[in-house]
């Protein structure tokens, strides 16, 4: 989306319209909004559905628990009837509306906002796709605005369904089983990558003489693609791993996901560099192939030259006694004829051994 498209979001302390009685109950709320799920999480209970955003987080406070709202797609005025709930930061909400972010987690006073780019290959298109979700953390809050196809979010929430009342799953495993769900994406996306490379470096040099210039670029396009949904996490993700919020086993963790991010960037970082090598080894292949031709075309060349030059020493002639002149004396000469034919020859003769002798022939 271009920077003119941008959907203006209301300040913070901007007055808004807000259903009547949003501040204590309001089941419309979450009417016309693109929500996928909206359930809370409570210690010794199972997951509910609520319609309620603004009792459910109540709820949530009260119990210890949090409130996990999913959106798919969605504009300002569908996040500014959560934002007022939720106390969400304007800037963040517009990173959430509006997609084609930047990978980033940013902190702001008791909430964390992250953005978070999972990728899948099509294998049979050779093309990577890069979908984006947007994550507003807080402390008994979860939303999460996805854009694109992407499952991350919904495996992540099906494994926290699963976890149930017995292992309480706090909001930043949350977002932690996001990130790590993401990498490991990456991981997978790497590995697809490397065969299609492997393709092409063996097809480029094989004895085939097909053009694989259009396929190279258009991976090592793809490539470049995968490289910015991947390079800017590093750095967030370091600073989680060596001071982020929570105790040492969620630095560990933390650390964990940054060993397998560094490893897909620095895969990328290699398929990059190799994909420009091969495509350099193709074309100097077709360079050497055209310059092949071109010498074979030059040899023909000179060859035919040199049988129209020799082939022209007879039609010469002939074409001089073919005139049909009254005065032409050595048309009377007893062995003029053999006299001629003999002139033939030898300057034919004279002329192939003088091309061969300069390997025009």
């Amino acid at each position: 989306m271009s920077s003119d498209q941008r959907v203006q979001l209301p300040p913070p302390g901007a007055p808004q319209e807000v259903p009547q009685g949003a501040g204590h109950a309001s089941p419309g709320l979450l009417s016309g909004l693109p929500v996928v799920r909206c359930e809370l999480y409570e210690p010794q209970s199972p997951p509910r559905h609520v319609q309620d955003p603004a009792a459910a987080l109540e709820a949530a406070r009260a119990a210890g628990g949090f409130l996990w709202i999913g959106l798919h797609g969605t504009d300002a005025d569908h996040v500014a009837r959560l934002q007022r709930i939720f106390d969400l930061p304007a800037l963040a909400v517009e990173d959430a509306v509006n997609a084609h972010q930047r990978p980033k987690f940013e902190r702001y006073p008791g909430m964390t906002f992250a953005v978070l780019k999972p990728v899948r290959y099509v294998d049979h298109e050779e093309v990577v796709d890069v979908s984006e979700v947007a994550v507003f953390l807080g402390e008994h809050f979860v939303i999460t605005v996805r854009h694109g196809e992407s499952r991350v979010v919904a495996d992540v929430r099906a494994e926290v369904d699963a976890a149930g009342a017995e292992r309480p799953v706090r909001p930043g495993h949350v977002l932690y089983r996001l990130l790590d769900s993401v990498v490991d994406g990456y991981t997978e996306v790497v590995q697809a990558i490397a065969v299609d490379v492997e393709e092409i470096e063996e097809k480029v040099f094989s004895s085939t003489e097909e053009d694989h210039a259009e396929r190279i670029y258009k991976l090592k396009r793809e490539v470049l693609e995968f490289r910015r949904a991947v390079s800017p996490l590093i750095a967030p993700v370091q600073r989680l791993a060596e001071g982020g919020p929570g105790g040492e086993d969620d630095r560990h963790r933390y650390r964990d996901v940054l060993d397998h991010l560094l490893r897909a960037a620095d895969a990328i970082d290699g398929y990059d560099r190799l994909l420009t090598d091969i495509l350099q080894a193709h074309l100097t292949q077709v360079g050497v192939r055209q310059s092949r031709v071109t010498a074979q075309q030059n040899e023909d060349m000179r060859r035919i030259s040199a049988w129209a030059a020799i082939a022209l020493v007879p039609t010469a002639i002939a074409g001089i006694y073919g005139m049909n002149f009254d005065n032409m004396p050595e048309l009377h000469t007893r062995y003029g004829y053999f006299a001629v034919l003999a002139v033939i020859l030898g300057a034919c003769t004279t002329l192939y051994l003088t091309l061969r002798a300069k390997k025009w022939l």
